[in-house]
């Protein structure tokens, strides 16, 4: 076998461009990997309720399963590119695997809800050294003629993971129980473990690093990045700054923010390189991928959120509606890989940005009939339009970097996409939430005794309901349901349309890449 560092992006282009199939074997088991620990931050949302009712958990207790897991995650992303240079990919990987696998195992066994947010947390923070691992080996260790096999499969991961939870959740709790959802972690997490451990070769480690490890600048990070997930989480629901603890959170944030900047420009060994943003490419492809996570987290909160409370569907059936968009993704892949090495990435980003608009822009006509087919052809543009923006922008923002610096680069891209997850879904309930307000407000105003269809309309379920009690009263709060629920419908109009315009602009904004050499794929880029 090559010396690991053999395999870096710029000797490998003019050199052997072959993939010694241990070395793809062992890339492909840590894919596995970074699956697993995605699909987790989703595969407990179709099913919080059960979980609620088997640990005797209030509803805003039971927020946290899913909130602690993100918080853990969103800190130890950044901080994985200056572990996988100290430890090295081959033992930060297999540490992350094994203690995502242990917190698997104690998550299903947990009586309480302070059990399972404490064992969440970890699960969270432990399996998120998974993610920009993955992406940093991907452009480091294969040569750049192979970027069209191996972009499209970390983008296929990292877009299909987050997609087929709630499907994937609702399937496992429906067939066995809440429970199983992580359990099913644990043997294929062993696997993984003693896979990488004993076929990953990409680079040594560098345990110097770890003397000069900034314990400041963690802190920081910490109470930066976390405060930062909370008040998103919880700011749509709790009225923002008017909550005390929100309010709190944020000036934490705040002040956290100012000193972790100030950390990490001034450091010996920062903790997080920041100056990487000042590469045009990297920094405008980490401003793509965050856009690109409002929409992907999302409207895979939107999409379940619709048909559960408008068409009343049970999790199994959400999942069996939101799977076209991971088939979409899934078949769309190999194609995005082939038109990367032949085309202007930069052109397919856009295309991809503006059938994710397209897909928006016929949901604003959303009515309380939406079914599986109306939903068909914009979750199929959804998925493709992700896959055509994701895989160019990784390929864009790390594929073009100096090898040395990818893998504190690659903390940082998957932070973007997932800050960008937790604003859209911040922006997203509270679009919600005003404009059914203001629906029902306007509804309210034309829903009155002068107005002869909704007099019609009552006095029909008023005599529908003799004899069941008192009639009209039952048929006012029979009309006040269909208007509520005219409203909510409404709103999610507006919330797509929201999405349409944004991805629209965001279209136009692509050009402000440079244009990637030819040899970024080995290919010829028109």
């Amino acid at each position: 076998m090559a010396d690991a560092t053999a395999a870096s992006p710029s000797m490998n282009a003019a050199g052997d461009d072959r993939i010694p199939p241990r070395r793809l074997f062992a890339f492909l088991i840590m894919v596995f990997g970074m699956f697993m620990s995605i699909l987790d931050i989703q595969v407990v949302s179709a099913s919080l309720q059960q979980i609620q009712a088997g640990l005797s958990a209030s509803s805003t207790e039971v927020s946290w399963v899913q909130t602690s897991y993100l918080i853990a995650e969103v800190i130890a992303i950044p901080l994985s590119g200056f572990l996988s240079r100290a430890f090295g990919t081959r033992l930060l990987f297999a540490i992350s695997a094994s203690g995502f696998t242990v917190a698997s195992f104690f998550c299903g066994f947990a009586s309480t809800i302070e059990q399972m947010i404490l064992w969440r947390a970890i699960q969270g923070f432990l399996g998120a050294g998974m993610i920009p691992t993955v992406f940093a080996s991907a452009y480091t260790v294969f040569p750049r003629s192979k970027f069209y096999i191996v972009g499209p499969i970390i983008g296929l991961v990292a877009t299909l993971a987050p997609t087929i939870g709630p499907t994937v959740g609702g399937f496992i709790t429906d067939m066995m129980s809440w429970h199983w959802l992580f359990f099913i972690n644990i043997v294929p997490g062993i696997g993984i473990t003693i896979g990488v451990w004993l076929l990953c070769d990409f680079d040594r480690p560098n345990f110097g690093l770890l003397e000069h490890f900034d314990w400041w600048g963690l802190l920081f990070m910490a109470g930066f990045l976390g405060t930062l997930e909370y008040v998103l989480e919880e700011g749509p629901q709790s009225q923002w700054l008017e909550d005390t603890s929100v309010a709190i959170c944020a000036a934490i944030c705040a002040v956290s923010a100012i000193a972790f900047f100030w950390r990490v420009l001034s450091a010996r060994e920062p903790i997080v390189d920041v100056r990487t943003f000042t590469d045009r490419n990297f920094g405008v492809g980490c401003l793509i991928s965050f856009c690109v996570g409002i929409g992907l987290y999302g409207l895979t909160y939107m999409y379940p959120r619709y048909l559960a409370e408008v068409r009343g569907y049970s999790p199994l059936m959400i999942g069996e509606t939101m799977f076209v968009s991971g088939i979409a993704m899934f078949l769309t892949a190999p194609l995005v890989g082939r038109l990367m090495a032949k085309y202007d990435m930069r052109y397919l980003i856009a295309i991809g940005l503006v059938l994710f608009a397209l897909g928006s822009y016929q949901m604003t006509w959303i009515t309380k009939e939406y079914d599986f087919y109306e939903l068909l052809i914009p979750q199929i543009l959804r998925g493709a339009g992700m896959m055509l923006a994701m895989v160019p922008t990784n390929t864009i923002a790390l594929g073009t970097l100096a090898p040395e610096r990818v893998k504190n680069a690659s903390g940082l891209f998957n932070l973007t996409r997932n800050l960008g997850g937790a604003v859209g879904l911040a922006v997203i309930n509270q679009v919600l939430n005003e404009r059914t307000d203001l629906h029902i407000s306007r509804l309210h105003d034309r829903v009155t005794w002068g107005n002869a269809t909704a007099v019609e309309t009552l006095n029909m379920f008023t005599q529908r309901l003799q004899g069941m009690g008192d009639a009209t009263l039952m048929a006012m709060k029979q009309l006040s349901q269909i208007v509520h629920r005219q409203a909510v419908v409404m709103g999610y109009g507006d919330a797509f349309f929201m999405l349409t315009v944004f991805y629209f602009g965001l279209s136009l904004f692509v050009m402000v890449l440079k244009k990637p050499s030819a040899t970024v794929l080995g290919g010829d880029a028109h």
